[in-house]
């Protein structure tokens, strides 16, 4: 009872935050508010440390997001983690994890930024090891390692940020843009987001990181750890807006897009095919964020958060109904027997496609209108549309894996939808899925964008969404038209499953000289002339000599007569001689 009184108190503090900041978003944007708070901590000669908040419409809309979804997960993880033991401990990561977000998402000041940008690293180790084997531990240290360049690159950042007396930012930030102290800065904040929000080369981690309870995953990939990056880069987008380096973060993220749209038409991994599609949209957003729309990514972060948790959270219902399993290839014909589920999938996955009037079709579209009416070489052009095509291909493929192809799990199962702890927060979120969208689009738009396109451009969404269709439907194995065989070569699987081996590059093959070496040290060194110069070696002389004094001392008197014998002997042989 203590767990679940835990949960429940969590969720109610966690909602009723969500309330206050959401009435406090509408004052703010009504009377265009923004709150700086200080509180000095200490003052010690003329060193101050000071706790600084920042309060404006975008920290709260932030904030009433990041709360909204971890209440609706809490709830949720009342459910789903009920076999869990140590369920308070869960609930109390968890919590750490969002309060790490929350302070990152109100600090102005670098210093506090690092304190929950650490916190943010710390807590998602211990979440994604929570099932302790060997395959979480992997993953969680290739998550803590990966993250950890980012924590450098803040660290380092501090430190040249030294040189104008505050780590206060946003001070400094319009009118010092183009000294070239800040252009150091900008590029290390750059780095640091490409590392916590996955962008080639560093994208390896988030799809390891499916190890942590669905729960987790729901709260990571929506609200919390990857957004971090985008988040920061939105905050210091002034400073950015000339630096060549940006025009680098456009070429990768782009690449992000696409690789990880590819990758997911490869994966057989229920929670792995949605991590990837995470990659692709955060791809997405730091695209849009590296051509200068800081409010568009802004937009797409809100309303991806929204339909991302909910698509989890439907995964996680759908893993625990089959068992654990989470083999795409296993399931099928779900729509019969877990309707509501069904449901609450489907129009998530439908969001993320950007099928009109859904929560992602308001960001996605307007998005991809601003891309097409912006000077860009047909390089970043093929991106954005091809990856589109791509999000389109990989849903209907996992639709169809899941709704429509036959049941393919063991003869004996038990699917049941009445699972109301499940049901309740994924119906809040289902809501939000819907809604969110165009709510947003009139809060954070105090006038709508003039878009003029032509009609085969402003139509490019719609024809790229039904090539992905059709393909998806193509190559979903259903029966006589699948061209699963013919248009995936299966050499190239491999290559597109291991992310253009770009896990081995970023841990195997970075340590591989290193381990060699140290292996080849152990064998020779450890385990040679060490063990037999010392230790090993030193005992077996000692343990030689001393069978010897043994056998002498326990046979001294033998030993007397028969030397004495031998003694007389010899001297008979002498004077024979």
């Amino acid at each position: 009872m203590k767990n679940y009184s835990i949960c429940f108190i969590s969720f109610f503090f966690l909602f009723f935050f969500m309330l206050l900041n959401f009435f406090l978003v509408i004052y703010f944007i009504m009377k265009n508010m923004v709150f700086f708070l200080e509180w000095e901590i200490i003052s010690f000669n003329s060193m101050n440390i000071v706790m600084t908040i920042l309060l404006d419409w975008m920290s709260l809309l932030f904030m009433m997001f990041v709360s909204l979804i971890s209440s609706s997960v809490i709830y949720y993880s009342k459910s789903y983690m009920k076999s869990e033991l140590n369920l308070s401990r869960f609930i109390y990561l968890v919590l750490m994890f969002v309060f790490s977000m929350m302070l990152l998402i109100i600090s102005p000041n670098m210093i506090s930024i690092l304190l929950g940008w650490d916190g943010l690293g710390l807590v998602s180790y211990c979440l994604v090891i929570y099932y302790q084997n060997i395959k979480s531990y992997n993953a969680g240290m290739l998550t803590a390692l990966s993250n950890r360049i980012g924590d450098v690159m803040i660290l380092m950042l501090i430190s040249w940020m030294m040189n104008y007396g505050s780590w206060n930012y946003i001070f400094y930030m319009d009118f010092m843009s183009n000294e070239f102290s800040m252009s150091i800065i900008g590029i290390l904040v750059i780095l640091a987001a490409m590392t916590k929000s996955a962008q080639i080369p560093f994208s390896s981690w988030l799809p390891a990181a499916m190890a942590a309870p669905t729960p987790v995953s729901a709260l990571v990939h929506s609200s919390t750890l990857v957004t971090a990056g985008v988040y920061l880069l939105i905050r210091f987008n002034k400073m950015l807006i000339d630096l060549y380096m940006l025009k680098f973060l456009l070429l990768l993220s782009g690449l992000t897009m696409m690789m990880a749209g590819i990758c997911a038409n490869y994966e057989f991994d229920l929670k792995k095919i949605i991590a990837l599609s995470t990659l692709s949209q955060l791809g997405l957003m730091m695209s849009i964020l590296s051509m200068g729309f800081y409010d568009l990514a802004f937009f797409h972060l809100l309303t991806h958060a929204m339909f991302k948790a909910l698509l989890f959270m439907c995964a996680g219902v759908i893993i625990h109904m089959m068992n654990n399993n989470q083999d795409i290839r296993m399931m099928g014909g779900l729509s019969v027997y877990i309707p509501i589920t069904s449901l609450c999938m489907n129009i998530s996955n439908l969001a993320l496609c950007g099928i009109p009037f859904l929560a992602g079709f308001y960001s996605k579209d307007m998005i991809l209108e601003v891309i097409s009416m912006s000077n860009l070489n047909m390089l970043i052009f093929f991106f954005y549309y091809f990856s589109t095509g791509l999000t389109m291909f990989y849903t209907i493929r996992l639709l169809m894996y899941l709704m429509i192809n036959d049941f393919n799990l063991l003869s004996v199962y038990n699917l049941y939808d009445e699972d109301y702890f499940m049901l309740k927060s994924m119906m809040i979120l289902l809501m939000m899925s819907l809604f969110s969208g165009s709510i947003l689009s009139w809060m954070i738009f105090s006038y709508p964008y003039m878009i003029y396109l032509p009609i085969f451009l402003k139509m490019m969404v719609i024809y790229v969404s039904i090539m992905g269709f059709i393909f998806g439907y193509l190559i979903s194995n259903m029966g006589i038209y699948s061209l699963n065989k013919f248009f995936f070569t299966y050499n190239l699987s491999y290559f597109f499953l291991e992310m253009w081996f770009m896990s081995n590059l970023s841990t195997y093959g970075l340590n591989y000289f290193f381990l060699n070496f140290s292996y080849k040290l152990f064998k020779n060194i450890d385990m040679g002339w060490m063990e037999y110069y010392s230790g090993q070696g030193v005992f077996k002389i000692m343990k030689d000599n001393s069978i010897i004094y043994y056998i002498y001392q326990m046979n001294n008197f033998k030993i007397y007569l028969f030397s004495f014998m031998l003694w007389i002997l010899l001297i008979l042989m002498m004077m024979m001689i």
